[in-house]
């Protein structure tokens, strides 16, 4: 068990999760009213969870956003790299490892012991989300400048390509959110420690 006075989470690191949370739930929100403009999947997103009201304003919450993810992701990333933290935290990765991870979560035993340690489930997330960002980023600057990164356009199969993946990728990170809040209703406290530090 943890004792009251050990640090969990630095405060860079809280500051930027939570920054990096409200962008994409901007991000998401005024993502999925652009969508509804032309709805090219054949679906349409309902109008009461998404953000801007209209296509203009949708685009004008999306370009803020984006800058502060994309400012704050950088800042993460850079934090981590610098601080070492990148590699305690999310290396080495074992295929055995996550095999038992796997298992214990599905036999719902888990252990959550010491927050100051992921297991390798959690270290592929992590590193899952961090990779699904880099690819919402680099797709959405292909949608917004298709023009000024014609190499980024290629590589995603041409500006309806990275249309595709830049929705498919936000639908990942969607998808990592829901798991992501389960597992802190499953475990209240990952919370405390992501709010308070300690």
């Amino acid at each position: 068990m943890l004792s009251r006075e050990q640090l969990v989470h630095p405060a860079w690191l809280r500051a930027t999760h939570w920054l990096n949370a409200i962008a994409v739930v901007l991000l998401m929100m005024s993502g999925w009213r652009i969508y509804d403009a032309t709805a090219f999947l054949g679906f349409a997103i309902p109008q009461g969870i998404t953000l801007g009201g209209w296509l203009g304003g949708a685009i004008q919450w999306h370009f803020a956003a984006m800058w502060l993810l994309g400012v704050n992701g950088l800042l993460y990333l850079a934090l981590n790299l610098l601080s070492g933290r990148l590699l305690r935290k999310f290396f080495p990765l074992s295929l055995d490892s996550l095999l038992a991870d796997v298992t214990s979560a599905l036999r719902g035993s888990l252990a959550h012991d010491d927050p100051r340690h992921y297991n390798m489930v959690q270290r592929l997330a992590y590193l899952f989300v961090m990779a699904d960002s880099v690819l919402l980023v680099v797709s959405g600057l292909v949608l917004w400048k298709s023009v000024q990164f014609p190499l980024l356009r290629e590589l995603l199969f041409g500006y309806e390509g990275a249309r595709r993946v830049h929705f498919v990728a936000m639908a990942a990170l969607a998808a990592f959110a829901v798991v992501h809040l389960a597992m802190v209703a499953l475990v209240p406290r990952t919370l405390l420690y992501m709010i308070r530090g300690r």
